[in-house]
Parts: structure tokens; C-alpha cells; sequence
């Protein structure tokens, strides 16, 4: 068990000093990220010493259930392609850009406008889509129109991390923790709709209290230039994502897996666009940045992460923790505690190593198994901007602000995240426990 638990703590730490110091490795042309070669270091080092049954761990990737890590990335990742594809077509700028036109001078109007849409798109696509589209472009808007970009910065971050929580499809920690524990669409939506407005609305006048002096100057008329590249292609789009969400809620009863079912959607989408394409006699350049787009990097990540979770359960250390936690008060003690977890670890590794941990209390069945489960689907999106460890959409989202010459250190993300995250935290999970009862 030491020797698991000491490789497992060193990755953890390897990936926070990797991510905030050197996130990315340059190779000639070639740049990759950080975090997940510390993963598969982990990973590797346990396979290669004896640290976990390889029987074991290969029936885990092979086995024909909705736990298998292969089958949960397959479904992250088609739904990722279907969000790219649409902001690829322009989709995405176009609606921020009609937004800023409808605030007008009022920057209260497009504070709460920005809020509202970005909390909308991040429902039915894919938070780090919207956050990483959103920056740029409010980034300029904000330097030409004369006003403060942070207000809105902050804003999008924490509507997208929190409105992440609403649909299953909302973040890679949704889909891992409820399909682990075969959650279905329609019933986490049930749960979760409630607790995530709560949050939602919380974290917005959290964030309009901090900001208020600054949305009392009116902002300049800016002209912004955000056109649909290609119509035929945006209503492909759209339909393929409107399809394949309603086809995720109504699927379980029609004996549909919710992988296949993104992955075909994808498919047919990429497909019709080519067919498109070949019949106009033009490149399909969406198509091309879309896939160079995808967060191939998850793929190494989690099934390294896999790797190091099932040694830790093999070694005793899950229900070890399982235990520290116990039965009582199980939406309080596993909110918390993925909360803090994620800021230590990452959020994606965090739902990897609480999934087993919550095991024994799933078992049992009951209000305070799911409590405990909802609950960690909670702390392991709310994490995401408490401190930019939280999630890998922090350290982007900090990168980004760097190149766009926005003054944001670490200290100013705890501090706005702090101010914000607790209150948000306390009202998601109290409504969270309302509605189980």
C-alpha cells in the first residue's frame, strides 16, 4: 500500500507543479501538455512493478458496461466534436457578438445578457468550448468599448463551471461519476436541474456585488465582425447536437447506449459536412480544425488516471477513505470534500478516485447513496474556480488571459474564486439535499 500511495501522491503533485509551472512541453514542432506524461509516468511505473492485476485491469477496458473508461471517452469526446464543429462554423462568436450589440451602452444589461447566454450554451454544449470562444472575444470588446474586462471574464468562467453541472453531458466529471454508477439522462436531470440554478443564480449576485462599481460606466459603441461561415453546415450542426441531446434523455428507455449514441451523432454530422464538401469542391476546413481541436490529451489522462485508481482500490487506500467518510451526512461530507479534492488533484482525477470511494455507500442504496454521489458531481464542478488546479478549463482559461495581456495571477483567481465558490457551494448543496429529501 506505501509504495501505491506514495506513487499516487507524487503524480498528484507532479500534475499541480507541472501545471502551474510548465504546462507545455515544446519538441521541435511538436507541443503537448504536461500533466497527462505525469499520469502515464505513474501509470507505466505502477503496470511495470507488479502494482495492479493485469487481468483485472484489462477486463475493466474491455468489459461490455457503461463503467468502462473507453465507453465514457468515446462519449466526452463526441459531444466535445459536436460543440467545436459549431464554434468552427462561427456559431458561438455570432451569439456573443449579438449579445454585445443588445447591452448597448448598459454594461449592467450586458453583464447580466453575458451571464444568461454563456449559462444557456454551456447547458446543452461544453463548457470549455464556450470559455475558451468567449475570452478572446470579450477581451476585445472590453479594450475598444473602454471598459474593464474582468467583470466578464470572471463572469463567463463561473457561469460555464457552474451551469456545466446541469446535464449529464455538461463535463467529463458528469459523465464518468453517473455513468459509473448508471445514472441515466432524464434522472440526473431531474436531480441536478434544481441544485444548479440555485448555484447559478447565488454565484451571479455573488459576482454582481464584487463588480457593481465597475458595470456603472457606460461602455463605447463597438462594431464586431462575426458571420456564419457557412449556413448549411451551422444547421447540420445544430441539428446533430439537438438530435443526439434528446436522443441521450429518451435513449435508456429505448435500450440505447449514451456513447453510441454521441458517436453516431458525430459521425453522421462529420460525414453529411464531407459529403458537403466533396459536392461543392472545397476543403472541409471546419471539420480538419474541429478534430485538431478535440482534447485528444484526455485519452492518456484518464486511462492513465484509471490505472492509478484501480491500484490504489487493489491496495486498500479507496475504502480505506470510504471509511474516514462514512454513511452520515453524506451530501455535507463528499461535497466537501471532492470540493477541496479537486484543488489538490484536478477534477477529473479527483471523480476517477472517488468513484470507488463512494462504492460501499452505493451498495447500500437509498437517499444518502445518492446524496453522496450528486453531491460529488457537484464538488467536482464547482472545484474548477476555487484555484486554477481545479480543472483543466482554469489553466487554459489562465493562458489565454496571458496572451491576451490580461494582469491575472493565481492569487487574484483564489480570490475571486473563493468569494464566489463557498456561497455557490453552500446554496448548490443545500438545495441539492432539499431535493432528495
Amino acid at each position: 500500500m506505501i509504495f501505491v500511495l506514495t506513487v499516487a501522491i507524487l503524480v498528484c503533485l507532479g500534475m499541480v507543479i507541472a501545471i502551474l509551472f510548465f504546462p507545455r512541453l515544446t519538441l521541435g514542432k511538436l507541443s503537448i501538455d504536461t500533466y497527462w506524461v505525469v499520469s502515464l509516468a505513474g501509470a507505466l511505473l505502477l503496470l511495470f512493478s507488479g502494482q495492479i492485476d493485469l487481468s483485472r485491469l484489462a477486463g475493466s477496458l474491455t468489459e461490455a458496461s457503461p463503467v468502462n473508461p473507453v465507453k465514457i471517452l468515446l462519449l466526452f469526446l463526441s459531444m466535445t466534436l459536436l460543440s467545436v464543429f459549431l464554434d468552427e462554423v462561427g456559431f458561438f462568436r455570432y451569439l456573443a457578438s449579438k449579445t454585445l450589440v443588445l447591452a448597448k451602452h448598459s454594461q449592467v444589461r450586458l453583464f447580466v445578457l453575458l451571464y444568461v447566454v454563456v449559462s444557456i450554451l454551456t447547458v446543452f454544449t461544453s463548457n470549455d468550448v464556450v470559455i475558451l470562444t468567449f475570452t478572446p472575444f470579450l477581451c476585445y470588446f472590453a479594450k475598444h468599448a473602454g471598459i474593464r474586462e474582468l467583470p466578464y471574464l470572471v463572469a463567463e468562467f463561473v457561469a460555464a463551471n457552474t451551469m456545466s453541472m446541469t446535464l449529464l453531458i455538461g463535463n467529463p466529471t458528469n459523465i464518468y461519476i453517473a455513468t459509473t454508477y448508471r445514472i441515466g439522462f432524464a434522472e440526473y436531470a431531474s436531480v441536478m436541474i434544481l441544485p444548479t440554478l440555485a448555484g447559478s443564480l447565488v454565484a451571479f449576485f455573488v459576482l454582481f456585488l464584487i463588480f457593481r462599481k465597475d458595470l456603472r460606466t457606460p461602455a463605447e459603441t463597438v462594431e464586431l465582425d462575426a458571420t456564419i461561415s457557412d449556413k448549411p453546415e451551422l444547421i447540420l450542426g445544430l441539428v446533430a447536437l439537438g438530435t443526439c441531446t434528446l436522443l441521450l434523455a429518451i435513449g435508456p428507455y429505448l435500450g440505447l447506449e449514451l456513447w453510441l449514441v454521441s458517436l453516431v451523432s458525430a459521425t453522421v454530422l462529420f460525414a453529411s459536412v464531407a459529403f458537403l464538401s466533396v459536392l461543392h469542391k472545397r476543403k472541409p476546413t471546419e471539420l480538419k480544425h474541429a478534430f485538431l481541436r478535440a482534447p485528444w490529451q484526455l485519452v492518456p489522462f484518464v486511462l492513465s488516471m484509471f490505472v492509478i485508481v484501480q491500484s490504489l482500490s487493489e491496495a486498500g487506500v479507496t475504502s480505506a477513505v470510504s471509511r474516514l467518510l462514512g454513511e452520515e451526512h453524506s451530501i455535507l461530507r463528499y461535497g466537501i470534500s471532492s470540493f477541496l479534492a479537486a484543488n489538490f488533484i484536478n477534477n477529473i482525477p479527483m471523480s476517477v478516485f472517488f468513484c470507488p470511494v463512494l462504492k460501499p455507500l452505493a451498495s447500500l442504496g437509498g437517499n444518502a447513496a445518492r446524496g453522496a454521489i450528486f453531491a460529488t458531481v457537484v464538488g467536482s464542478n464547482l472545484g474548477a474556480y476555487l484555484t486554477p488546479v481545479g480543472a483543466l478549463a482554469g489553466i487554459l482559461w489562465m493562458s489565454l488571459l496571458k496572451k491576451q495581456g490580461v494582469k491575472f495571477g493565481y492569487l487574484d483567481f483564489v480570490r475571486y474564486g473563493a468569494a464566489v465558490s463557498i456561497p455557490t457551494l453552500c446554496a448548490t448543496l443545500g438545495v441539492l439535499a432539499l431535493r432528495l429529501g
